[in-house]
């Protein structure tokens, strides 16, 4: 099933859904520590591996943090190869003062911003388009 490219139908029906909770990045030491800490996502890096998991799991595992995330989800299924998307929400939310962190999966774009913001990120993006 392939997503959707058009910028104009995904501006007009990327629906932003604020998940419930508070999130966190965090550094650890290898793939299968991570994978034990059965996060939202995984990154491997050269310089280590990122996990984001909710910040409720990373107290409880006493893996340090910098800064506390909300999760936003473009309910569109956009498509890996869609043009734009990315940049139009990165712009709103400049525009907006707002910091992000975009992550990309099959089905949906993902972004996570400073818990403190969700409200007025929420309120950047439903003015798009």
């Amino acid at each position: 099933m392939a997503g959707e490219t058009d910028l104009s139908k995904l501006l007009k029906g990327m629906k932003p859904k604020l998940n419930e909770g508070e999130y966190v990045y965090c550094l650890v030491r290898s793939l299968g520590e991570a994978a034990a800490l059965n996060p939202l996502c995984i990154f491997q890096e050269k310089e280590g591996v990122t996990v984001i998991l909710s910040k409720q799991k990373a107290d409880e595992q006493s893996l340090p943090y910098s800064v506390v995330m909300a999760w936003i989800t473009l309910t569109i299924h956009s498509s890996l190869e869609a043009i734009g998307l990315t940049a139009a929400v990165s712009k709103a939310l400049t525009e907006s003062n707002i910091s992000c962190n975009v992550v990309a999966a099959y089905y949906h774009d993902h972004i996570f911003i400073p818990a403190a913001e969700a409200t007025r990120a929420m309120d950047a993006l439903m003015h798009i388009g």
